[in-house]
């Protein structure tokens, strides 16, 4: 059954967090059944529903019912991470000559810029669009020393309904004096619908990369590119997330399961290019990712650990969501042989990725 709605968005209140400030909701409707429902905290997206080979909608992204919940436990269901994607390791990094001391929120390093991350922000409504490609644009600004970072950031996103099933999220960035910026969405995705409570080891993966980043025991990376060549990380062609996550491969063990950066081809590139495909056999669901960022972080939901509230009233456990998130490599700050993550007075920082739905 085919589902014709004409693009529109709505704007709804979404509760309050502890101090009382309001959330809203933004909910954007595409032409070809899809809809987006974003918070301005953390720039969240919330739902995302995407029809399946017969039509049917169904949620396919984890996340909260209540603005509560995103700051009682951050998990990063769905949000904005900032200013730095990732990890830095020991929390600290050295630009022209001056140590700079980010607080740890992972063991003895930072994760996603610290624990007041821009996840944990109430971003400002800059524009709402309507008309055949509906879209939002949220900002946020991040003044000198935030979680301690140099330079007052000028950041935005925008989130577009295209075509008949594409969502196109890009970050941009300014700052007013040299600093790091690594921003990504940290979408949680289970293509079979969320309310349907299976999970993903059954997706058929397919990532562009012939290397990886081995990490060692705190999900550092431990020096430069491996091959994934006769490795559990080689999805250059379609495999099950699940076929091989419990083998007995060390970086499996370190990591519970994938949490690993992948090298694109090609590295950073002008326009977005396909990175990653996932099927989902019993739906027909299929999305493709496709991004500008020279690295994909693939994380396979190892650290659920059934505590953490979800939508529809549901507990998430291991392996009911996988991450793909676009990005410079982790802890680059600290590594001059990765790409850089330095942006300086004049540039603007720009990230675009497209997050491609189909059926088979």
């Amino acid at each position: 059954m085919n589902q014709h709605v004409s693009a529109h968005i709505l704007r709804e209140p979404f509760g309050t967090l502890p101090d009382g400030t309001e959330i809203q909701r933004f909910r954007l409707f595409g032409e070809g059944g899809m809809e987006v429902a974003i918070l301005d905290l953390g720039a969240t997206v919330q739902a995302l529903h995407v029809p399946d080979r017969s039509g049917r909608r169904a949620d396919v992204v984890l996340g909260h019912d209540t603005p509560q919940d995103y700051v009682r436990e951050p998990r990063f269901f769905g949000v904005a991470v900032g200013r730095y994607a990732n990890r830095i390791a020991g929390g600290r990094f050295t630009l022209d000559g001056t140590d700079y001391r980010v607080p740890a929120n992972d063991g003895d390093h930072a994760l996603h810029g610290g624990p007041e991350g821009f996840d944990r922000r109430v971003w400002r409504l800059a524009e709402l669009c309507e008309g055949q490609a509906p879209s939002l644009r949220l900002t946020l600004t991040s003044p000198a020393g935030d979680q301690g970072f140099p330079g007052t950031l000028d950041a935005s996103v925008t989130y577009t309904l295209s075509g008949a099933g594409e969502l196109t999220i890009a970050f941009e960035a300014t700052t007013d004096a040299p600093t790091l910026v690594n921003l990504t969405h940290h979408g949680y995705f289970n293509l079979g619908g969320v309310e349907a409570g299976g999970d993903v080891l059954d997706h058929l993966l397919t990532i562009h990369a012939d290397d990886y980043l081995p990490v060692d025991a705190a999900a550092i990376p431990l020096g430069g590119p491996e091959s994934v060549d006769g490795t559990p990380f080689d999805f250059c062609t379609p495999r099950r997330i699940g076929d091989r996550i419990r083998q007995a491969h060390e970086q499996l063990r370190r990591g519970r399961g994938y949490d690993h950066n992948y090298c694109l081809e090609g590295g950073a590139t002008a326009h977005p290019r396909l990175a990653a495909r996932v099927e989902h056999p019993a739906s027909g669901r299929v999305m493709e990712v496709l991004t500008d960022q020279p690295g994909l972080q693939f994380y396979s939901g190892n650290f659920l650990d059934g505590t953490a509230l979800g939508k529809n009233g549901r507990l998430y456990r291991q392996s009911d969501g996988f991450c793909l998130e676009p990005q410079v490599w982790p802890d680059a700050p600290n590594r001059a042989d990765y790409p850089s993550a330095r942006l300086d007075p004049g540039q603007t920082y720009r990230h675009v990725s497209v997050f491609r739905f189909s059926t088979d």
